[in-house]
């Protein structure tokens, strides 16, 4: 009693650190430790009286004190359960059916690779260019030419022709056991379009209009006739468009020939119109000759002139040969100023017409005639041009990669789709399991 007395007497209470509290300097860690020799006295006084007087020398035995935990210990419920099994249902069983089909059904792909691209020959010489204004470059270029190209592989009308071929239908279901990668006979147009749309890979670099196609099948042979095909329709296209561009060069330069020529016959008939009219065959010819009888004319005038002069000299006025002379003069003048008249003095020509008429006529219907001529001569020449660049092959098909024959399949590639499927699995089920216990903390 005196122990626990001197004990109590000794507590926290009565030392004067410990009413400095635990902010005085000489606190703290002080204090703490008294209060922990308290502590350990007052269980040593417990001790030895709970050990009476048979016991009494014996050292007290340590008192355990018991404190609940912060949370209680984790234990495994129902809803855990139900995520494990949920994990195993929607990730592990898809992933493991996924694998033995890959593993025993899915059967093996072979892959066969070719390339290709357009080119356009020269379409003509230089100087035939310019004669016919450029016709050569009415066709497009080639990357235009390539744009049309990788549309038409994945179109349902090349599809059609190479089914009609090769029986597509038949090449991509040959793998009895696999429905998953193989095609369904019975399946409609649309249905094979998409199939293709899986198994012929395109890709196109527009920056050089380079195309590589990638052809699957189940047998490598087979791969490789289909990336043929694919070849061969492409070039039967291409030279279906170098025929149609060829084709609109000949009909307009058929067409421009075709009007020069009747520009032409027109110029000739209209000459040949003025000519019946006239009468005269040319009127540059006929006017020199009526220039010469005229330049005759006045030759004579002035002999028979002269003539009379001498004559009245020395005879007399009544002088018979004076008279004739007179007379004759006379009409030489009148045979001049007729022929005056024909050259537009008043006078008709030949056809009632005045010469100057005649001549401005003719000379418009030579102009025309001479333009008309021309105009044939060009046309002519664009049109032979024409025809000799429709004999050629202006566009075709050069292929860099011949259609490939595959030594191994490289398809399916089993990992890549596990571990696809596995990632998309593995995310349902985590989105699902989340949303299952927002759902639940909600209510």
């Amino acid at each position: 009693m005196k122990d626990a007395s001197d004990t109590r007497a000794g507590g926290p209470a009565d030392d004067p650190d410990h009413s400095a509290g635990p902010d005085h300097p000489a606190g703290g860690v002080a204090a703490t430790k008294r209060r922990r020799e308290a502590r350990k006295k007052r269980q040593a006084g417990r001790g030895g009286r709970g050990n009476g007087n048979g016991n009494k020398g014996a050292k007290a035995a340590p008192v355990v004190v018991q404190v609940k935990p912060v949370a209680p210990a984790a234990r495994v419920k129902t809803r855990h359960w139900g995520v494990l099994f949920s994990f195993v249902l929607l990730v592990l069983v898809p992933i493991a059916a996924a694998f033995w089909y890959l593993e025993t059904r899915a059967a093996d792909q072979y892959a066969s690779l070719t390339g290709f691209t357009v080119r356009r020959a020269d379409a003509a010489p230089a100087a035939a260019s310019d004669l016919l204004g450029g016709l050569a470059k009415l066709s497009s270029g080639p990357s235009s030419d390539t744009d049309i190209l990788y549309e038409f592989i994945q179109s349902q009308k090349l599809v059609e022709l190479i089914d009609r071929k090769l029986d597509l239908r038949k090449m991509w279901s040959k793998p009895a056991n696999d429905p998953i990668f193989s095609f369904d006979p019975g399946g409609s147009i649309e249905d094979l379009v998409d199939y293709w749309e899986r198994m012929v890979n395109i890709y196109y670099d527009g920056s050089n209009g380079l195309i590589q196609v990638q052809v699957k099948a189940f047998d490598p042979q087979d791969a490789r006739a289909i990336a043929r095909a694919i070849v061969e329709e492409s070039t039967r296209m291409i030279n279906r468009l170098s025929a149609v561009a060829r084709a609109d060069t000949m009909r307009y330069a058929k067409e421009d020939l075709d009007l020069a020529v009747a520009r032409l016959k027109k110029a000739r008939q209209a000459i040949t119109a003025f000519r019946n009219k006239a009468q005269i065959v040319d009127p540059n010819a006929d006017i020199q000759g009526q220039m010469g009888l005229l330049n005759t004319l006045q030759q004579k005038l002035a002999s028979t002139l002269i003539e009379l002069d001498l004559l009245r000299e020395t005879a007399r006025k009544a002088d018979p040969r004076i008279v004739q002379l007179e007379r004759k003069i006379g009409v030489i003048q009148s045979r001049i100023r007729e022929e005056r008249k024909k050259f537009g003095l008043g006078g008709g020509g030949a056809g009632g017409t005045d010469y100057a008429s005649l001549v401005s006529e003719y000379e418009g219907l030579t102009v025309e005639l001479e333009f008309a001529q021309r105009t044939y001569l060009s046309a002519l020449t664009a049109y032979d041009t024409a025809k000799a660049e429709a004999q050629r092959q202006t566009r075709y098909l050069a292929a860099f990669v011949a259609p490939t024959l595959a030594q191994k399949p490289q398809y399916p590639k089993r990992l890549v789709l596990l571990g696809i499927l596995g990632f998309f699995l593995f995310l349902s089920w985590a989105i699902l399991v989340l949303v299952s216990y927002s759902i639940k903390d909600r209510r």
